[in-house]
């Protein structure tokens, strides 16, 4: 029987030929010269388009023991090749990170190493980040914004280098951008998290998939993070909120209305705000009542 590994990498990729060879034989050379014991390589290949898949056929035809290959026909996304290498993965200790040579496999043990001091999850911080404003300013506003609103202190939410102990990540599941909100889902379950800097280098092969756009679906998946981490078993608290805020505002806009109609003589039957204060009021009762 083979014996199971004490440590899986799981490394989602999409049209990254020229990449997935040097990137495993560099894993390879950090795992073997700081002993870390036996390994696996997940690659989940999320719906190539060139030569991905024919290199870790390859690769899996040289180094079956080590690498374990999934594909999807289609592209799903980051979140849900995440979740189903980490699905496959077997060890102990999961480690996540990218296939474009950005993130630097020597980084490993130092991952471990934090993991050691009994933490759940370490993510890495790109202190020092080797991408195009494009790329780095859209992430600096997610990174901001997830860290007011999660209230976990980490500086690099985007950052797709990290480890967990297998309980942890197995405890949560992925999908839409929810791969980026990994820390704030563990912590909600009570897990520990912290953050050690990494190297990061610059991309020299394919092109990036991220930007701009990926900022409003991130907006969403933040919304759905709060509403699942803060009011997921006690739903009265969103909508009975939203409803209160509803049901006062359109209360003041039409007690305005009734003010202005009976002192001033205004006429108010033709003015669109008096529809609206309606309209927030009947918003207001129905949202307390869905509470």
């Amino acid at each position: 029987m083979p014996t199971k590994p004490a440590l899986s990498i799981v490394i989602p990729l999409c049209n990254e030929e020229a990449t997935l060879t040097p990137l495993f034989e560099q894993i390879t050379s950090t795992v073997e010269t700081n002993s870390l014991g036996d390994f696996e390589v997940i690659f989940v290949d999320d719906g190539s388009t060139d030569k991905s898949w024919e290199q870790i056929e390859q690769l899996k035809l040289a180094y079956p023991e080590q690498i374990i290959a999934l594909r999807f026909r289609r592209n799903h996304g980051k979140a849900a090749a995440l979740s189903v290498g980490i699905d496959k993965a077997q060890g102990d200790i999961i480690i996540t990170m990218d296939a474009d040579l950005q993130d630097e496999p020597a980084e490993i043990p130092h991952f471990l190493e934090k993991l050691e001091e009994g933490y759940d999850c370490v993510s890495g911080w790109k202190q020092l980040r080797q991408d195009p404003l494009g790329k780095t300013l859209p992430s600096r506003f997610f990174n901001a914004a997830t860290r007011a609103t999660s209230g976990v202190k980490i500086h690099d939410f985007n950052c797709g280098f990290k480890a967990y102990r297998a309980e942890a990540i197995h405890s949560i599941e992925l999908y839409g951008e929810l791969h980026r909100y990994i820390p704030v889902l563990l912590a909600a379950e009570g897990f520990t998290t912290t953050e050690i800097p990494v190297e990061h280098h610059r991309r020299t092969h394919g092109v990036s998939k991220y930007g701009w756009k990926r900022l409003f679906k991130g907006a969403l998946d933040l919304i759905t993070v709060v509403v699942l981490t803060r009011y997921l078993k006690r739903p009265g608290h969103f909508f009975g909120g939203f409803g209160m805020l509803s049901g006062i505002l359109g209360f003041l806009i039409l007690a305005s209305l009734t003010v202005e109609k009976i002192i001033f003589g205004h006429g108010i039957g033709h003015r669109p705000l008096l529809q609206f204060g309606i309209l927030l009021v009947i918003l207001g009762v129905q949202l307390i009542l869905l509470a």
